[in-house]
């Protein structure tokens, strides 16, 4: 049995083009409904961190070195950090263990 890789890629972009389509043909009006207002900005946040975050743990050398930057990452960003110091001492903090751990 032999499988199309156009078909397959034809199938990816029309399921694509529908999910960009159907929401903006099918919903005319303002949402007032709170509970949906607010899921529906949230949705790209939790895509991202769904995505994200298994690449974070298999992105060093051991699992337990990557959690700790992980943690190391959202403390700073939560006690306000930019992005660049959250990034440098998420990478300082995989480096040290890394040379501890191996």
């Amino acid at each position: 049995m032999q499988h199309n890789v156009y078909i397959y890629i034809l199938v990816m972009g029309i399921v694509t083009y529908l999910i960009r389509v159907l929401p903006l043909t099918l919903i005319r009006k303002e949402i007032k409904n709170r509970f949906i207002r607010s899921f529906l900005y949230y949705v790209p946040y939790v895509t991202l961190a769904v995505m994200t975050f298994p690449a974070i743990l298999d992105a060093t050398g051991s699992t337990a070195s990557a959690l700790a930057a992980f943690i190391a990452a959202i403390l700073i960003a939560w006690f306000g950090g930019s992005l660049f110091q959250v990034a440098v001492i998420a990478c300082v903090v995989v480096f040290v263990l890394e040379m501890f751990i191996c």
